[in-house]
């Protein structure tokens, strides 16, 4: 990616930078500029793992430069296959790799769509829903009266940019790249989606050889803050690694800090992770992170609404959170500020139904704050991956009891556990005095003195009793002995 292209990925800057205006002309729309901030890295293992099951290569992973890409067949298969061919530009003539199939007229009208609309753009999947795809395209390409629902001035430049798609040619680059174009109704698009409503995509493009479906039935979504905490970027790699272990894939945004680390967490583990972009899945952002998501594209996945060559905006990344929160069973939130892009994603997700958690941080970490205020209000605070899965899981899958460790001292019975506890910290006490402190007759508190001296807790002194130096020492640095 050129620098003219990159825009900081900061999640604070996602959310509250400026939204693309429906009035202005989106053909005229550039990356902002900013520079890159260095990547905090998470190196969970320095192998390199294979994701288990569906993410192995032999599913048929497609390399960067295939003539033809592979694609996993959802019944466990994997088939080659080959775009038809035509000679014109519009949709309806192009050759390319599409799943499912050849590309028809569908396909290639929702490949051309998503070089004309924006993601997430509610007008436009109305436009979809009520008159069809080839009706939509029929009119961009004609321009002439505007749709209802938008501006003149904006019509003037969705038709702008109608006029620059070449649906054809996004197939064949995003062909030789090893990338497949998804559409509703396939049989890898994953029905969850169909939850965003006229917000729902238009289509994706997937980078990697495992079934999208497949994968998104069985995955949680890992985000924070990208300016993470050391204690963020270590919370977020073992969640991720333990979900992984117990067979789930791990969905995040690609980017610096939480992600990051969500995704190396799982690639250590030698388990599955895909990952969400808001821009072309053939041109990886951050730049920072081009390694690590080559690396999840031929190990998992790679996801994004946006054509090949396309290049994030800050309203993209926003836009993109929605699909995060979609695709998957909940959504964990690890660090995030008040104005974290992150919060964006758990806040789609609870509008969906889906579950959303968070990771308590230090009261006193501004990293923390966003977090803590989705804890106050409908998500669910969990430490580990277990509790994860004992909420987004099947029936049955419970995290183990928590308790703390058993002492020595709890095994005893109530009586004699009395009877200890009769005995000062410092000094001999007499066998009547340790009755009278232990509710009980001499003979008895007698009897279970000699039970606790054969166990090691106390000793005999002349016609007194004390503890013994190990338990003195308990007392001492304030571990109670009982």
């Amino acid at each position: 990616m050129t620098g003219a292209e990159a825009v900081p990925e900061d999640d604070a800057m996602a959310e509250g930078g400026r939204a693309v205006s429906q009035d202005d002309d989106p053909a005229a729309h550039g990356a902002a500029r900013g520079g890159d901030t260095a990547s905090r890295l998470d190196t969970v293992s320095g192998r390199d793992a294979v994701p288990r099951g569906d993410a192995s290569p032999r599913s048929g992973g497609a390399a960067r430069g295939d003539a033809v890409p592979r694609e996993v067949d959802p019944r466990g298969g994997s088939a080659t296959r080959r775009g038809g061919r035509g000679g014109g530009d519009g949709p309806g003539d192009g050759d390319g790799e599409v799943s499912g199939g050849q590309a028809d007229d569908e396909s290639l009208g929702r490949v051309f769509l998503t070089r004309v609309l924006e993601p997430g753009d509610e007008t436009g999947g109305r436009w979809v829903r009520e008159r069809g795809v080839a009706e939509v395209v029929r009119r961009l390409r004609e321009g002439g009266r505007a749709l209802p629902g938008v501006s003149e001035k904006r019509w003037a430049g969705l038709c702008a940019r109608a006029g620059r798609a070449e649906p054809r040619r996004d197939l064949a680059v995003a062909r030789t790249a090893g990338v497949r174009f998804v559409a509703p109704g396939a049989a890898e698009w994953p029905r969850q989606l169909d939850d965003l409503g006229d917000a729902r995509p238009l289509g994706l493009w997937v980078r990697g050889g495992p079934s999208l479906r497949v994968w998104a039935l069985r995955s949680v979504a890992v985000v924070g803050a990208r300016a993470c905490t050391d204690y963020g970027a270590h919370m977020a790699a073992t969640l991720a690694a333990g979900l992984a272990e117990r067979g789930w894939v791990v969905v995040s945004g690609g980017a610096y800090g939480v992600d990051g680390a969500a995704h190396r967490g799982a690639l250590g583990a030698g388990g599955a992770t895909a990952a969400v972009l808001a821009c072309g899945v053939d041109r990886p952002y951050p730049p920072g992170h081009s390694g690590l998501i080559t690396r999840i594209a031929e190990q998992g996945l790679v996801v994004g609404e946006l054509p090949p060559g396309d290049h994030p905006t800050p309203s993209r990344f926003i836009l993109r959170n929605r699909v995060i929160a979609a695709l998957t069973r909940g959504t964990v939130v690890v660090e995030a500020a008040y104005r974290s892009g992150s919060l964006a994603t758990a806040r789609a997700a609870q509008r969906l139904g889906r579950h959303t958690m968070g990771v308590p941080g230090p009261a006193t970490s501004a990293l923390s704050a966003g977090v803590h205020e989705l804890l106050r209000g409908d998500a669910v605070l969990v430490n580990d991956a277990a509790e994860v899965v004992e909420l987004v899981g099947d029936m049955g899958e419970l995290p183990p009891d928590r308790r703390g460790p058993v002492l020595p001292t709890d095994l005893l019975e109530p009586r004699t556990r009395q009877v200890l506890a009769g005995l000062p910290a410092r000094g001999v006490a007499a066998a009547a005095e340790v009755a009278r402190r232990a509710q009980t007759t001499r003979d008895d508190a007698i009897a279970r003195l000699y039970e606790l001296r054969a166990l090691g807790y106390v000793e005999r002194h002349g016609d007194g009793w004390k503890l013994t130096r190990q338990m003195m020492m308990s007392v001492r640095d304030g571990r109670a002995p009982y």
